[in-house]
């Protein structure tokens, strides 16, 4: 199902009837009529395997050796439920991860640690941080450049790691970039510069340079002949998967029923949707995919519903630059496309309230300080449950007084001026 309305708000629906099990969040009429297999006990779908508890636990076993990991907190909004009519809203606080104000060194640092131990002739799994950047290590490696596209947050994370490893980095930025998410990358060590030129073309040109030059690759996004590397960034993200579970069990708490998820190229709503899918099968949570109008590579291409992907090209004015790509991942597509139910573009308007929303909270609830990509998912929620445009999507997702919803907060602000803009208030610093 699909609606077109006058405030630019648009989604795809890829099932009807999502309704959760009051009880239980079990969804056997959707999940029946979307063929996924039965996994409890199994093995989980194909498109799901590098996504799943396995690899995910030795992600996250690495990422465990990096100075500084600790699991980000998992908040609880009451307050926020009972202003919104659900039972419960849960924020996962990416701004607390390590010192860099967003998630994405969980994925390009993981990766890039993959590709030094191949090199190596050793496991993953037998390798720390301390490993990799050990003189004898970078002996036998030599000098490597890493090459990567950003709008700010991932080119911060492949920096910090590159550093981190002895390594070199390079890092292309899109026309619009704040100078801010500029200067964080270049902190870090990194070449870094903004190009005349949108997200995906940074992309292209960096591709172009790392065959030229002998250098990696290391981009969240996949195609034909490029999927190793994004693949392993997506396992990377998963570490995020397995530390909700973890807290939602350690605070007593069902599984959510309902996980909204941002997608730019969509690694990362892949790497969240096939994490759960894979551990909790059946019971995993109605999901709703979020992207910027401007940028809704995602919805078109569930739109279109005909094997292929579908672009946005040219200019992609949004204030989510973190989501600001015309470009679906191939390997992210397979998994949302087999597993998302519903798809949402958003205009800025809405990631705004959604910043002010987690900023300036209800009564009660923690302060979640969150940039424009991070707050998508808080707004989106925000609209579903107060427009009446939107009453079809939030009826057939089933959002209701039972609801609990998951919503994960990408990034804190990373450009500071913007946000205080927005939300009315400074973002507190954060140390480095």
């Amino acid at each position: 199902m699909e609606s077109r309305a006058e405030n630019r708000f648009e989604f795809v629906l890829r099932r009807r009837n999502t309704q959760p099990h009051a009880s239980e969040g079990a969804f056997p009429d959707l999940r029946a009529a979307k063929g996924v297999e039965q996994w409890e006990g199994g093995d989980p779908a194909p498109e799901l395997r590098a996504v799943s508890d396995g690899p995910a636990a030795r992600a996250q076993r690495f990422h465990a050796t990096l100075p500084g990991y600790t699991p980000t907190p998992l908040r609880r909004l009451k307050g926020l439920a009972g202003a919104l009519g659900v039972a419960q809203v849960y924020v996962k606080d990416e701004s607390a991860r390590f010192d860099l104000n967003a998630f994405k060194v969980l994925g390009g640092g993981y990766a890039m640690a993959c590709c030094l131990a191949e090199r190596l002739g050793r496991s993953i799994d037998d390798c720390s941080l301390a490993d990799l950047a050990s003189d004898e290590a970078r002996a036998r490696l030599g000098k490597i450049t890493f090459i990567t596209a950003t709008d700010g947050n991932h080119g911060r994370g492949v920096a910090w790691m590159a550093r981190r490893l002895g390594q070199r980095a390079v890092v292309y930025m899109p026309k619009g970039t704040a100078p801010e998410r500029l200067e964080n990358v270049r902190r870090e060590g990194a070449q870094a510069g903004i190009l005349d030129l949108n997200y995906d073309g940074c992309v292209h040109l960096a591709a172009q340079h790392a065959r030229e030059n002998g250098w990696i690759l290391t981009q969240d996004t996949a195609w034909d002949g490029y999927e190793e590397i994004p693949t392993r960034i997506m396992q990377g993200y998963t570490t995020i998967g397995r530390e909700i579970a973890a807290q939602l069990a350690g605070m007593g708490e069902d599984i959510p029923t309902h996980v909204l998820l941002q997608a730019g190229v969509g690694s990362f709503a892949a790497a969240m949707l096939g994490y759960f899918a894979a551990l909790w099968g059946e019971k995993r949570p109605v999901s709703l995919i979020v992207e910027p109008t401007a940028a809704d590579c995602m919805l078109r291409t569930a739109r279109a519903n005909d094997g292929r992907l579908h672009f946005v090209t040219g200019d992609m004015p949004t204030i989510m630059a973190g989501l600001a790509c015309g470009e679906p991942s191939s390997v992210a597509w397979r998994i949302l496309d087999a597993h998302a139910d519903a798809f949402l573009s958003i205009p800025d308007s809405a990631a705004a309230n959604g910043m002010r929303m987690l900023g300036r909270p209800v009564s009660g609830d923690a302060a979640i300080v969150s940039g424009e990509s991070g707050a998508s998912t808080a707004g989106a929620l925000g609209a579903l449950m107060h427009h009446a445009s939107l009453r079809d999507l939030r009826d057939s997702l089933g959002l209701g007084p039972d609801a609990r919803v998951l919503l994960i907060s990408t990034e804190g602000a990373t450009d500071r001026e913007n946000y205080r803009r927005i939300v009315g208030r400074d973002a507190p610093p954060r140390s480095r």
